[in-house]
């Protein structure tokens, strides 16, 4: 009978422990999912300003082409004729 009730003592603080371990995974599961959430607006956030930094980016290097500097003369005058067909394909599907 001894046998049998240390069985029980040992199983009943086998389950408290488990039963901790249990709770304390919980808790730190639930924070884990709080930062990784806070991470991902982040991350969301930083891929939004590289996306206008690279849109302020390409327009900067339009202006600087058509400035027109005369050692990007060739370079100016390309941009120009593509702004033109992206004009000109603009108005045509306009008149549709």
């Amino acid at each position: 009978m001894s046998n049998t009730l240390n069985a029980i003592y040992l199983l009943q603080d086998k389950l408290e422990s488990l039963f901790f371990n249990y709770e304390f995974l919980k808790k730190e599961n639930d924070i884990l999912l709080k930062s990784t959430t806070v991470l991902q607006q982040k991350l969301v956030e930083k891929e939004q300003a590289l996306e206008i930094q690279k849109k302020e980016y390409d327009l900067l290097k339009i202006a600087k082409t058509i400035e027109g500097s005369s050692d990007n003369t060739r370079d100016t005058k390309l941009k120009i004729n593509t702004l033109i067909k992206e004009i000109d394909k603009c108005i045509f599907q306009l008149q549709e």
